[in-house]
């Protein structure tokens, strides 16, 4: 069997949660004898694949100004379009499992079928939070009612889908997600972290429920004084994050770190814990990445979480500051607290799997 990922969201992503599932797939299925792989990429700066075995693209990091840069990049982009819009058109393929949700690829398909992966419904979830200019959702829609087969990662996405879809559960297959941090031998970044801090990973959209995390973090922090809470990677902060950190008088308590694997491994070997005060996941890998570091995990009461980690993480309600506050304090002045979620983490942990 001969399946064709596109390149979509190794463009669109240097990291991320999507683009890390498809990097593990195409890995999976490329040490398979019944499958085989066809993967049109030109160009990337995707971390997670820059050393895959089953791709030959180019990577680009310009030494140039913030315009020239983005120019550049969307030139390459319209190369990767064009090389995988050729091999699609080709057909020498037995399934085509698009990376995003761009249409594209439809009118070139023929009778391939395609199935493709769903990973949250954030877009319609809060719709208010994206653009009018943003026909993600729109694509998103077209494309879950052509496919032969849907596969979503969690049951909580099932159940969203078929709530704005109005799709037959029978075309939904739910395939979790797993972990891919394996601490062994971990070095100390040569940078200036906290000796004590609450972990927060990964991008802060709206939805992501930041700001409510730093209002619920002010106390805390101010009377646990030696404790401060680490950003790693999402991006700097921007200027409306500085002024609420500043205004909050939290300028010298939070911080912000970039990220690769290895120095993500052990800012999660190193915290407190892991806080995750999202209001909505399709699934959520940095539990997962979480539980394997032996890091305690306090998360959301909400969506996907409750399904992904079990007994195994301390719940707060992401939209009320003392519920976040609460869940804060057991968890830096309780160890045995800490030791139990850590010890649930590991056992949880060995339910999840790639293969």
């Amino acid at each position: 069997m001969k399946v064709l990922f596109d390149y979509q969201i190794f463009a669109l992503q240097k990291y991320g949660g999507i683009s890390r599932y498809f990097y593990e797939l195409m890995n999976n299925f490329y040490q398979q004898k019944d499958i085989e792989i066809e993967f049109p990429l030109y160009f990337s700066n995707n971390e997670n694949i820059k050393s895959a075995k089953f791709s030959n693209h180019k990577t680009f990091f310009p030494n140039t100004s913030f315009g020239l840069k983005n120019n550049i990049t969307r030139r390459l982009n319209k190369k990767n379009l064009k090389f995988s819009s050729e091999l699609i058109a080709r057909q020498n393929y037995d399934l085509i499992h698009p990376t995003y949700y761009e249409t594209y690829f439809i009118e070139l398909l023929g009778n391939k079928p395609f199935v493709l992966t769903i990973h949250d419904m954030t877009y319609e979830v809060f719709p208010n939070l994206f653009g009018t200019n943003d026909k993600t959702a729109e694509y998103k829609k077209f494309l879950a009612a052509k496919a032969g087969k849907i596969i979503t990662i969690s049951q909580n996405t099932k159940k969203d889908i078929i709530k704005f879809y109005n799709i037959e559960e029978s075309k939904i297959i739910i395939t979790p997600l797993a972990n891919s941090l394996f601490p062994k031998n971990i070095e100390h970044p040569k940078i200036n972290l906290p000796e004590k801090y609450l972990l927060y990973v990964g991008s802060r959209k709206a939805y992501k429920n930041f700001g409510n995390l730093l209002v619920a973090s002010e106390t805390i922090l101010n009377e646990f004084n030696d404790i401060f809470i680490v950003c790693a990677g999402g991006g700097y902060f921007s200027k409306e994050e500085q002024y609420k950190i500043k205004e909050l008088g939290l300028t010298n308590k939070v911080k912000h770190f970039s990220i690769n694997d290895q120095s993500l491994q052990y800012f999660y070997s190193n915290a407190l814990a892991f806080i995750f005060p999202s209001l909505y996941e399709g699934f959520g890998i940095p539990i997962l990445e979480a539980f394997a570091c032996k890091c305690p995990v306090l998360l959301s009461n909400t969506s996907s979480f409750p399904e992904v980690a079990g007994d195994a993480g301390l719940y707060f309600d992401p939209e009320n500051v003392e519920s976040i506050q609460d869940a804060i304090k057991k968890i830096i002045t309780n160890e045995k607290a800490r030791k139990e979620l850590i010890s649930a983490g590991s056992i949880k942990l060995k339910e999840y799997s790639w293969e």
